[in-house]
């Protein structure tokens, strides 16, 4: 007969618990790129692994250009940033910009 020993591991707390957050910014983030069939996915990809859901998203096809809007609350600056550089990275975007606002103390980020 054998022994099995089995031992505990710690894990890391999630992304979306473990980044820092700024519940008052609002991010608003607009792509334009080819209309392809993978750049929906490939955009919101980007926000999926870090644990966020969008506050707001647009996507409009027009001709053979898909414009793609996505805002987001509780971004911290060099997050967004660093969110806004790996857009650009992907093959099919032509052209994508950040914008960001601070939403008013009182006002909850979901309810905007």
């Amino acid at each position: 007969m054998s022994t099995v020993t089995l031992s505990a591991v710690t894990l890391a707390a999630p992304a979306a618990e473990s980044r820092p957050t700024d519940p008052n910014r609002l991010v608003r983030f607009a792509v334009q790129a080819d209309a392809d069939p993978g750049t929906l996915p490939r955009v919101l990809e980007l926000f999926a692994k870090r644990g966020l859901v969008p506050l707001s998203l647009n996507s409009r096809l027009l001709g053979d250009e898909l414009t793609v809007e996505v805002e987001m609350t509780g971004m911290v600056a060099a997050e967004s940033n660093h969110v806004g550089n790996c857009l650009r990275q992907i093959p099919m975007v032509l052209a994508v910009a950040v914008t960001e606002r601070t939403l008013p103390l009182d006002l909850p980020a979901a309810a905007e």
